[in-house]
């Protein structure tokens, strides 16, 4: 009788394991079975440069979806992004999607300015107002080279 139980109390001890197991994987993984927790925004870019699947969507400071995917159109040449975005969250057609920096040389994410007029978006929506990421090469190159503001003030003066 004392072994039946031993092994009775392995087997349940084994079985809850692999419940966390499971349930660990799945919160971790981000995988839904009850229904899907997000909808899908797209929103079209010239580049997305540093900017990853999986990176976060934030709204004022908040993270409130992440990148899905990305698929090119080569005949408009841009970018489009899929973003994730958790659903109560409410994103008005005049939104504006920017690409961003977390420091000086961290990671790239997505920035929604969620608007405030107009309708909102509803599942498979796209945002037309964008704005792609500010290469840092491209704005040292340019004080490098005395180009940055008042090119055109100078040709005035002249």
């Amino acid at each position: 009788m004392k072994k039946y139980s031993k092994e009775t109390l392995v087997g349940i001890f084994v079985v809850v394991g692999l419940i966390c197991i499971g349930y660990m994987t799945v919160r971790l993984g981000k995988v839904g079975f009850f229904g899907d927790s997000t909808y899908a925004l797209y929103a079209k870019f010239n580049t997305v440069t540093g900017l990853r699947e999986g990176n976060p969507v934030n709204m004022l400071g908040l993270q409130v979806g992440q990148v899905q995917k990305f698929t090119m159109d080569q005949e408009n040449q841009v970018v489009n992004v899929e973003f994730r975005i958790n659903k109560g969250i409410e994103i008005f057609d005049d939104a504006i999607a920017s690409v961003k920096t977390e420091g000086l040389i961290g990671d790239k994410y997505v920035e929604l300015d969620s608007g405030g007029g107009g309708d909102l978006l509803a599942d498979g929506d796209t945002i037309t107002d964008t704005n792609s990421p500010t290469s840092i090469m491209d704005l040292i190159s340019k004080y490098a080279f005395g180009d940055v503001g008042g090119g055109e003030e100078e040709k005035e003066e002249e």
